[in-house]
Protein backbone atom coordinates (compact mmCIF):
# COMPACT_ATOMS: atom_id res chain seq x y z
CA UNK A 1 0.00 0.00 0.00
CA UNK A 2 1.43 3.36 -1.07
CA UNK A 3 1.61 6.11 1.56
CA UNK A 4 2.66 9.68 1.02
CA UNK A 5 5.64 11.04 2.95
CA UNK A 6 3.46 13.03 5.42
CA UNK A 7 1.33 9.93 6.03
CA UNK A 8 4.43 7.81 6.69
CA UNK A 9 5.80 10.40 9.11
CA UNK A 10 2.45 10.64 10.91
CA UNK A 11 2.17 6.86 11.14
CA UNK A 12 5.75 6.60 12.42
CA UNK A 13 5.19 9.26 15.09
CA UNK A 14 1.95 7.65 16.28
CA UNK A 15 3.65 4.25 16.40
CA UNK A 16 6.52 5.67 18.43
CA UNK A 17 4.10 7.33 20.84
CA UNK A 18 2.24 4.05 21.23
CA UNK A 19 5.41 2.13 22.05
CA UNK A 20 6.51 4.89 24.44
CA UNK A 21 3.18 4.71 26.26
CA UNK A 22 3.56 0.95 26.63
CA UNK A 23 7.22 0.63 27.51
CA UNK A 24 8.38 3.79 29.33
CA UNK A 25 6.69 2.59 32.57
CA UNK A 26 8.60 -0.68 32.26
CA UNK A 27 11.84 1.26 31.78
CA UNK A 28 11.08 3.21 34.96
CA UNK A 29 10.52 -0.03 36.88
CA UNK A 30 13.83 -1.46 35.65
CA UNK A 31 15.64 1.82 36.37
CA UNK A 32 14.29 1.83 39.93
CA UNK A 33 15.39 -1.76 40.48
CA UNK A 34 19.05 -0.90 39.70
CA UNK A 35 19.14 2.60 41.16
CA UNK A 36 21.38 3.25 44.16
CA UNK A 37 18.74 5.33 45.96
CA UNK A 38 15.82 3.31 44.61
CA UNK A 39 13.84 6.30 43.29
CA UNK A 40 11.33 6.22 40.46
CA UNK A 41 13.45 7.71 37.65
CA UNK A 42 13.93 6.94 33.99
CA UNK A 43 17.70 7.30 34.42
CA UNK A 44 19.07 5.54 37.53
CA UNK A 45 21.34 7.48 39.89
CA UNK A 46 24.09 4.89 40.03
CA UNK A 47 23.92 1.16 39.43
CA UNK A 48 23.45 -1.62 41.98
CA UNK A 49 22.08 -5.14 42.19
CA UNK A 50 21.46 -5.08 45.94
CA UNK A 51 17.70 -4.71 45.49
CA UNK A 52 17.61 -7.99 43.58
CA UNK A 53 19.48 -9.65 46.45
CA UNK A 54 17.01 -8.19 48.94
CA UNK A 55 14.12 -9.37 46.77
CA UNK A 56 15.45 -12.93 46.66
CA UNK A 57 15.93 -12.87 50.43
CA UNK A 58 12.44 -11.52 51.09
CA UNK A 59 10.37 -14.31 52.65
CA UNK A 60 7.06 -12.64 51.84
CA UNK A 61 7.94 -12.35 48.16
CA UNK A 62 9.10 -15.97 47.97
CA UNK A 63 5.93 -17.23 49.66
CA UNK A 64 3.73 -15.13 47.39
CA UNK A 65 5.63 -16.41 44.35
CA UNK A 66 5.03 -20.01 45.43
CA UNK A 67 1.33 -19.28 45.94
CA UNK A 68 1.04 -17.75 42.46
CA UNK A 69 2.82 -20.70 40.86
CA UNK A 70 0.54 -23.22 42.62
CA UNK A 71 -2.64 -21.35 41.68
CA UNK A 72 -1.54 -20.79 38.07
CA UNK A 73 -0.58 -24.46 37.65
CA UNK A 74 -3.90 -25.71 39.02
CA UNK A 75 -5.94 -23.25 36.97
CA UNK A 76 -3.99 -24.11 33.81
CA UNK A 77 -4.57 -27.84 34.28
CA UNK A 78 -8.32 -27.39 34.74
CA UNK A 79 -8.48 -24.95 31.83
CA UNK A 80 -6.68 -27.34 29.49
CA UNK A 81 -8.98 -30.25 30.28
CA UNK A 82 -12.28 -28.35 30.18
CA UNK A 83 -11.27 -25.99 27.38
CA UNK A 84 -10.16 -28.87 25.16
CA UNK A 85 -13.33 -30.85 25.81
CA UNK A 86 -15.46 -27.80 25.04
CA UNK A 87 -13.52 -27.15 21.84
CA UNK A 88 -14.09 -30.72 20.66
CA UNK A 89 -17.74 -30.53 21.60
CA UNK A 90 -18.38 -27.30 19.70
CA UNK A 91 -16.10 -27.91 16.72
CA UNK A 92 -17.50 -29.32 13.52
CA UNK A 93 -21.02 -29.81 14.88
CA UNK A 94 -24.17 -27.78 14.41
CA UNK A 95 -26.88 -27.98 17.04
CA UNK A 96 -29.43 -25.76 18.71
CA UNK A 97 -27.82 -23.41 21.23
CA UNK A 98 -24.28 -23.83 19.90
CA UNK A 99 -23.66 -20.09 19.56
CA UNK A 100 -25.13 -19.41 22.99
CA UNK A 101 -22.89 -22.05 24.54
CA UNK A 102 -19.87 -20.64 22.74
CA UNK A 103 -20.72 -17.18 24.09
CA UNK A 104 -21.06 -18.58 27.60
CA UNK A 105 -17.54 -20.04 27.36
CA UNK A 106 -15.86 -16.73 26.47
CA UNK A 107 -18.07 -14.51 28.64
CA UNK A 108 -15.93 -14.65 31.83
CA UNK A 109 -12.99 -12.99 30.08
CA UNK A 110 -15.20 -10.55 28.18
CA UNK A 111 -16.90 -9.20 31.30
CA UNK A 112 -15.22 -6.53 33.44
CA UNK A 113 -12.94 -8.23 35.95
CA UNK A 114 -14.67 -6.63 38.91
CA UNK A 115 -18.00 -8.12 37.85
CA UNK A 116 -16.56 -11.61 37.45
CA UNK A 117 -14.75 -11.27 40.78
CA UNK A 118 -17.87 -10.21 42.67
CA UNK A 119 -19.98 -12.95 41.09
CA UNK A 120 -17.43 -15.62 41.97
CA UNK A 121 -17.01 -14.37 45.54
CA UNK A 122 -20.76 -14.40 46.14
CA UNK A 123 -21.10 -17.86 44.57
CA UNK A 124 -18.30 -19.31 46.70
CA UNK A 125 -19.79 -17.79 49.84
CA UNK A 126 -23.22 -19.21 49.08
CA UNK A 127 -21.73 -22.65 48.42
CA UNK A 128 -19.86 -22.58 51.72
CA UNK A 129 -16.32 -22.56 50.33
CA UNK A 130 -13.46 -21.43 52.53
CA UNK A 131 -11.53 -18.78 50.62
CA UNK A 132 -8.01 -19.91 49.80
CA UNK A 133 -6.20 -22.04 47.25
CA UNK A 134 -9.31 -23.93 46.11
CA UNK A 135 -11.37 -20.81 45.43
CA UNK A 136 -8.40 -19.12 43.74
CA UNK A 137 -7.77 -22.04 41.41
CA UNK A 138 -11.46 -22.39 40.53
CA UNK A 139 -11.82 -18.64 40.00
CA UNK A 140 -8.74 -18.39 37.78
CA UNK A 141 -9.77 -21.41 35.74
CA UNK A 142 -12.98 -19.63 34.67
CA UNK A 143 -11.06 -17.18 32.49
CA UNK A 144 -8.11 -19.45 31.71
CA UNK A 145 -10.55 -21.86 30.05
CA UNK A 146 -11.19 -19.21 27.41
CA UNK A 147 -7.52 -19.12 26.41
CA UNK A 148 -7.25 -22.90 26.13
CA UNK A 149 -10.60 -23.14 24.32
CA UNK A 150 -9.73 -20.44 21.77
CA UNK A 151 -6.37 -22.02 20.92
CA UNK A 152 -7.74 -25.53 20.49
CA UNK A 153 -10.90 -24.65 18.59
CA UNK A 154 -8.94 -22.41 16.22
CA UNK A 155 -6.66 -25.34 15.43
CA UNK A 156 -9.53 -27.80 15.05
CA UNK A 157 -11.25 -25.50 12.57
CA UNK A 158 -8.13 -25.60 10.42
CA UNK A 159 -7.94 -29.38 10.38
CA UNK A 160 -9.49 -31.22 7.49
CA UNK A 161 -12.31 -33.60 8.50
CA UNK A 162 -11.00 -35.93 5.80
CA UNK A 163 -8.13 -36.91 8.11
CA UNK A 164 -10.45 -38.53 10.66
CA UNK A 165 -12.45 -40.16 7.86
CA UNK A 166 -9.29 -41.54 6.28
CA UNK A 167 -8.16 -42.89 9.63
CA UNK A 168 -11.52 -44.61 10.11
CA UNK A 169 -11.32 -46.09 6.60
CA UNK A 170 -7.97 -47.59 7.57
CA UNK A 171 -9.58 -49.32 10.53
CA UNK A 172 -8.62 -47.00 13.38
CA UNK A 173 -11.21 -46.44 16.10
CA UNK A 174 -11.84 -43.07 17.76
CA UNK A 175 -9.12 -43.16 20.41
CA UNK A 176 -6.47 -44.36 17.96
CA UNK A 177 -7.41 -41.57 15.57
CA UNK A 178 -7.12 -39.04 18.37
CA UNK A 179 -3.79 -40.44 19.58
CA UNK A 180 -2.09 -40.79 16.20
CA UNK A 181 -3.75 -38.10 14.09
CA UNK A 182 -5.61 -35.43 16.02
CA UNK A 183 -3.43 -34.99 19.10
CA UNK A 184 -0.12 -34.55 17.21
CA UNK A 185 -1.79 -31.80 15.19
CA UNK A 186 -3.24 -29.91 18.16
CA UNK A 187 -0.51 -30.40 20.78
CA UNK A 188 1.24 -27.16 19.85
CA UNK A 189 -2.09 -25.35 20.37
CA UNK A 190 -2.42 -27.08 23.73
CA UNK A 191 1.07 -25.97 24.71
CA UNK A 192 0.45 -22.40 23.60
CA UNK A 193 -2.87 -22.33 25.46
CA UNK A 194 -1.25 -23.72 28.60
CA UNK A 195 1.56 -21.15 28.55
CA UNK A 196 -0.80 -18.23 27.97
CA UNK A 197 -3.24 -19.48 30.61
CA UNK A 198 -0.42 -19.80 33.14
CA UNK A 199 0.81 -16.28 32.41
CA UNK A 200 -2.75 -14.90 32.60
CA UNK A 201 -3.38 -16.55 35.96
CA UNK A 202 0.04 -15.71 37.37
CA UNK A 203 -0.41 -11.94 37.19
CA UNK A 204 -4.18 -11.68 37.82
CA UNK A 205 -5.15 -9.46 40.75
CA UNK A 206 -8.79 -8.29 40.54
CA UNK A 207 -10.44 -11.72 40.80
CA UNK A 208 -7.67 -12.78 43.19
CA UNK A 209 -8.45 -9.97 45.62
CA UNK A 210 -12.07 -11.13 45.93
CA UNK A 211 -11.40 -14.87 46.20
CA UNK A 212 -8.01 -15.25 47.91
CA UNK A 213 -8.95 -14.99 51.55
CA UNK A 214 -5.70 -14.97 53.54
CA UNK A 215 -3.67 -16.43 50.65
CA UNK A 216 -1.40 -13.74 49.20
CA UNK A 217 -0.22 -14.09 45.62
CA UNK A 218 2.70 -12.26 44.07
CA UNK A 219 0.62 -9.51 42.37
CA UNK A 220 -1.06 -8.82 45.72
CA UNK A 221 2.33 -8.69 47.47
CA UNK A 222 3.57 -6.20 44.88
CA UNK A 223 0.45 -4.03 45.30
CA UNK A 224 0.58 -4.14 49.10
CA UNK A 225 4.26 -3.12 49.21
CA UNK A 226 4.32 -0.55 46.41
CA UNK A 227 3.15 2.28 48.67
CA UNK A 228 5.69 1.55 51.40
CA UNK A 229 8.60 3.87 50.58
CA UNK A 230 11.34 1.61 51.94
CA UNK A 231 10.07 -1.34 49.90
CA UNK A 232 9.78 0.47 46.55
CA UNK A 233 13.16 -0.64 45.10
CA UNK A 234 12.60 -4.23 46.28
CA UNK A 235 9.16 -4.23 44.65
CA UNK A 236 10.74 -2.84 41.47
CA UNK A 237 13.33 -5.64 41.52
CA UNK A 238 10.62 -8.28 41.98
CA UNK A 239 8.57 -6.69 39.19
CA UNK A 240 11.59 -6.69 36.85
CA UNK A 241 12.15 -10.40 37.48
CA UNK A 242 8.45 -11.10 36.91
CA UNK A 243 8.55 -9.17 33.61
CA UNK A 244 11.51 -11.22 32.41
CA UNK A 245 9.94 -14.50 33.52
CA UNK A 246 6.58 -13.56 31.94
CA UNK A 247 8.25 -12.97 28.58
CA UNK A 248 9.42 -16.59 28.42
CA UNK A 249 6.00 -18.34 28.18
CA UNK A 250 4.63 -15.64 25.90
CA UNK A 251 7.62 -15.93 23.55
CA UNK A 252 7.41 -19.74 23.55
CA UNK A 253 3.65 -19.60 22.89
CA UNK A 254 4.20 -17.25 19.97
CA UNK A 255 6.96 -19.40 18.51
CA UNK A 256 4.91 -22.56 18.93
CA UNK A 257 1.89 -20.91 17.33
CA UNK A 258 3.90 -19.63 14.37
CA UNK A 259 5.57 -22.98 13.86
CA UNK A 260 2.30 -24.82 14.04
CA UNK A 261 0.74 -22.47 11.57
CA UNK A 262 3.24 -23.48 8.93
CA UNK A 263 3.25 -27.19 9.70
CA UNK A 264 1.41 -29.76 7.60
Amino acid sequence: MFLSRPARWTLGILTALGFAFLYIPLVVVFSTSVSERGNFDIVPDGFTTKWFTDALDNQGARTALAHSAIVASGATLIALVLGTLLAFGLSGRKFFGRNTLSLAVVLPIALPGIVTALALALAFRELGFTFGFVTLILAHSTFCIVVAYNNVIARLRRLSPNLAEASADLGAHGFTTFRLVTFPMIRSALLAGALLAFALSFDEIVVTTFTAGSTETLPQWILNNTFRAKNVPVVAAVSTMVIVLSLIPVWIAQRVGDGAGTSR
